[in-house]
């Protein structure tokens, strides 16, 4: 007999829909979140009061969902455009969030403006809630989030972090970092946010969080029992893989033979790895109690001419989104994009995807990488500019900085 899932459980289904495309969306720049408003310093004080000491039981609080927090049946939230909005945005600022590294702080490493924080998604059929830190994390409560990917994904880690972090109290909040995770406790809630380091979601030479291969790349396609085993038990898992895979059209990777490695076209190799990464998704997740997400790749902004002709720079210094609708760049493949359909369409599990490729395109603003303070360093501008194509590495919709 199925085991039907809970309300609570059909609210959580609900809002981590609408809160992931909100943080992908909304772009995760380093923001304050501005003041609560009454009804949600009520909600927290409500719950406060409830514990009259650590040891007494937990009373959870409704999650109450209201009219302009539903979006309407069938609406697209990932078609639209990026609108100027410098009265609700900033959310969070750098200076705001301690749980930053220094790599994604954009002013820390010398950008001198500030608008990338101020455009707002805007869906071309419908509106989008705005982000709720503290339902949120009433949803998330006794649960555990966890982001799986490469530094992308870590961008996202953070960006949760810091929009939900200054609503916790001090002393109730930490942050550990167990490599290849990093996991942000919220006590009061007894849930967790975490990320887990695999570029390639399956086994690679690259899988040591911070001492890893990006030239040499050897891929074990068939495996993903090591990484696996951090995932299990995860309740919402939000996974994804794209750029480490197109640093040159041919990859050195193992399938079925652990020994016999040989050179794979990129997207066969991404297929296979995708596939066994299905594989585990239909064999070890219970619909009932758990929620996957795939976010769709992050594109690049690596070649100037492409949104200005005749140019011959990359996204350094760039400083708006781009306006043209029907704008896409060469660094989002299509043949990536296929695959992804097909292998999700193909799952007997329900998978999300959060196709947020487009809407990034036009975000030719929001990459850290030129920023980098060692590059920064070494390197000067024209060099920078002319030879470096740092632009795919992060883009602001996905790290939350620029």
């Amino acid at each position: 007999m199925t085991t039907q899932p809970s309300p609570e459980y059909r609210r959580i289904q609900f809002l981590f829909p609408v809160a992931l495309a909100s943080l992908l969306i909304l772009g995760t720049a380093r923001i304050i979140l501005d003041n609560l408003k009454n009804n949600q310093s009520n909600f927290l004080r409500e719950y406060l009061q409830s514990r009259e000491s650590e040891k007494h039981r937990v009373v959870r609080l409704p999650i109450n969902i209201s009219d302009s927090e539903v979006i309407e049946e069938g609406c697209n939230v990932f078609e639209g455009k990026w609108k100027w909005d410098n009265k609700s945005y900033p959310l969070y600022t750098e200076e705001s969030c301690p749980y930053l590294v220094k790599q994604v702080t954009c002013h820390r490493n010398g950008r001198p403006d500030s608008v990338y924080q101020n455009w707002r998604w805007q869906p071309r059929a419908c509106k989008l809630p705005r982000f709720n830190a503290l339902k949120l994390l009433e949803a998330l409560r006794g649960k555990r989030l966890m982001f799986v990917g490469d530094s992308i994904q870590r961008g996202m880690f953070e960006s949760m972090v810091c929009l939900v972090q200054s609503v916790i109290p001090d002393g109730k909040k930490s942050l550990k970092r167990i490599p290849p995770r990093k996991i942000f406790t919220a006590e009061e809630y007894d849930a967790s946010i975490e990320y887990y380091w695999a570029p390639f979601l399956v086994e690679s030479i690259s899988d040591h969080a911070t001492n890893h291969t990006v030239m040499k790349r050897l891929v074990k396609l068939d495996s993903v029992a090591k990484h696996s085993k951090e995932w299990e038990g995860a309740d919402i898992l939000v996974f994804e893989s794209y750029v480490w895979w197109r640093h040159d059209p041919l990859i050195n990777a193992t399938y079925g033979y652990p020994y016999n490695v040989q050179e794979y076209n990129v997207t066969t190799a991404y297929r296979l790895a995708l596939e066994t990464w299905a594989n585990w998704i239909d064999n070890r997740i219970n619909p009932n109690n758990q929620k996957v997400f795939f976010m769709s790749m992050s594109p690049t902004h690596l070649w100037s001419w492409e949104w200005k002709p005749g140019s011959d720079e990359n996204c350094f210094n760039e400083s708006r989104p781009i306006q043209d609708s029907s704008y896409w760049g060469t660094g989002s493949s299509l043949d990536i994009m296929e695959t992804v359909r097909d292998v999700l369409g193909k799952l007997k599990t329900d998978v999300t995807l959060l196709n947020i490729t487009q809407l990034s395109e036009f975000r030719k603003d929001g990459h850290t990488s030129s920023l980098w303070g060692t590059q920064r360093q070494a390197l000067d501008k024209r060099t920078k500019i002319r030879s470096q194509n740092l632009c795919g590495l992060h883009s602001l919709v996905f790290t939350g900085s620029a």
